[in-house]
């Protein structure tokens, strides 16, 4: 009886390594901050140059990415420089747009003098989202 039960848990052990979490953010050193000179302003942000997104609009433009471009995804093996390029999610440009009834709009489209293929910009990698903020589901999507 043990046996069974230990070789069932010995078969299931690797399963574990299949279900890998999101990667956390990389902290800079506290000392690196320091040496940088950088702190936290004292007056509240400007608004010239500064862009605010409302919490459901963000939710929405995150939801829409996952999708489009998966934490996890990866360039096939021997994928060129360009290929590589179009896996990095600072890639990409989004806006968003309120609907109506709690839906969201969401365009998604490579940025403008990144990625170039060698015939051009690219200009069919984007990806249209509505969102529905309700129950954060995908309502449709164009690509």
């Amino acid at each position: 009886m043990k046996r069974s039960l230990l070789l069932v848990l010995c078969a299931l052990l690797p399963a574990c390594a299949l279900f890998r979490r999101p990667p956390r953010p990389v902290h800079a050193p506290p000392q690196e901050v320091a040496a940088a000179g950088l702190s936290f302003p004292t007056e509240p942000l400007a608004l010239e140059g500064s862009v605010t997104v409302t919490g459901p609009l963000f939710v929405a433009m995150q939801l829409a990415m996952e999708d489009f471009l998966p934490w996890d995804a990866r360039p096939h093996k021997g994928a060129t420089p360009s290929e590589e390029c179009l896996y990095k999610r600072e890639s990409y440009d989004m806006i968003a747009a309120p609907g109506t009834d709690g839906v969201v709009y969401v365009q998604i489209w490579p940025r403008p003098g990144t990625c170039e293929m060698g015939m051009g910009p690219i200009l069919d990698l984007g990806a249209n989202y509505i969102i529905d903020t309700k129950t954060w589901r995908i309502l449709a999507v164009t690509r």
